[in-house]
């Protein structure tokens, strides 16, 4: 008598796993590249952005926030939020708006290298600049 579990047949042909995990991969490549340009741009370390935790704490410098919204990406539910308003940050300081933040939050593998590769500047002024005469 057979078992039941050699006797199962694969549902997923080995093919369809390998296409997942190039598209996969690809992304993961597509979102690091763009990572590395956008730091690079602001005077960051493009090297940064690979390092899994230490490219969180490089964003939110990027973005201009202070260092404890680092600490909100590890808070369940609030790191949706956190992750909204530095994305937000990050498109303000390349003089893009509030929907480009939502493109860098929802689909980030687009967005991103879009940021890095395109010809947007990164402009770190944080103050006004108007002058009293």
């Amino acid at each position: 008598m057979r078992s039941a579990l050699s006797s199962s047949v694969s549902i997923q042909g080995v093919s369809g796993t390998n296409i997942e995990l190039f598209v996969t991969l690809g992304l993961i490549v597509l979102i690091f590249a763009g990572l590395w340009k956008v730091f690079e741009k602001a005077g960051k370390p493009g090297w940064a952005a690979i390092i899994p935790i230490y490219n969180l704490y490089v964003l939110v410098k990027v973005s201009g926030n202070a260092w404890y919204w680092f600490a909100l990406f590890f808070v369940p539910v609030i790191n949706f939020f956190a992750t909204l308003k530095v994305s937000i940050d990050i498109a303000g300081k390349f003089n893009k708006g509030i929907l480009f933040g939502l493109g860098l939050t929802l689909v980030s593998f687009i967005f991103y290298p879009l940021l890095g590769f395109g010809g947007y500047q990164y402009n770190d002024a944080t103050g006004s600049t108007e002058s009293v005469a």
